[in-house]
């Protein structure tokens, strides 16, 4: 695997405000529905309990078979379902439909579907945001937004220590970084599972437990690949460290 520094900084004077917006942005990701889950989160760790090891273990292979597949696939572009971001959207809702008709069995079924739905919509974000979505490096971080906060976990945060190099990877490398981020992804994704089963959520279909999850992904790759951007122009760590400093709450003085 090599490395390549980031563009050195070209100015002390960081674009503040744009940072202090994709903070916003960040504290925004997680829709209603979202919310909701959030809310019942105890709810869901209690229906995760619930449901078999043999079955959780095969959303993680199921998972990590879905990654490698969607990283190649990543390849055709276009030819990805749901082409244009209304496209994406009513595939990521169909596959949850779907899978939710048949209960768990069907909805582990559509999970790879669905993960090639949410790489796709994380390549055109890369892709709006000037870089080339094919190029190897943007499609681990590409790859690497699955690992970056959960839509599932209101005090996650976006994980941006992918700002302080440029990776070639090999793959091994590719193998090792789709490890790292298949458990949290997979973690994530059987909580929506377990969402469709608890009462209090009955209502929330698969439907729109896909569009929230699209949401969010599509969020957190915008502001992945913004912060990106500002850190080869500014520096990895003067941006980092301002982002951060924007998206921690204040503390309460007493």
């Amino acid at each position: 695997m090599e490395t390549h520094a980031l563009v050195p900084a070209l100015s002390p004077d960081l674009p503040q405000a744009e940072i202090d917006a994709l903070a916003r942005r960040w504290k925004r990701a997680n829709g209603p529905v979202i919310g909701l889950m959030n809310r019942f989160g105890g709810t869901l760790e209690a229906q995760m309990g619930l449901i078999p090891a043999g079955l959780r273990q095969r959303i993680d292979a199921v998972t990590v078979q879905a990654l490698e597949s969607a990283y190649g696939l990543a390849r055709q572009g276009d030819r990805l379902p749901g082409t244009g971001g209304r496209g994406t959207m009513v595939a990521a809702m169909a596959s949850g439909a779907a899978g939710g008709a048949g209960g768990l069995a069907t909805a582990v079924a559509e999970l790879p579907f669905t993960i090639t739905v949410l790489l796709h919509a994380i390549r055109r974000e890369a892709q709006a945001a000037g870089y080339d979505p094919d190029d190897p490096w943007i499609r681990a971080e590409s790859l690497r937004t699955f690992g970056s906060g959960s839509p599932a976990a209101a005090d996650d945060g976006i994980d941006t220590n992918f700002l302080s190099a440029r990776l070639t990877l090999t793959g091994p490398a590719i193998q090792k970084l789709i490890a790292t981020v298949a458990p949290k992804l997979a973690a994530t994704l059987g909580q929506k599972l377990a969402a469709q089963a608890v009462p209090v959520l009955g209502a929330v279909s698969g439907a729109a437990l896909n569009a929230a999850f699209l949401r969010y992904y599509r969020e957190a790759a915008a502001i992945r690949f913004a912060l990106l951007r500002l850190a080869e122009g500014y520096g990895a760590e003067p941006v980092l460290a301002a982002f951060a400093a924007a998206t921690t709450p204040p503390r309460i003085k007493g």
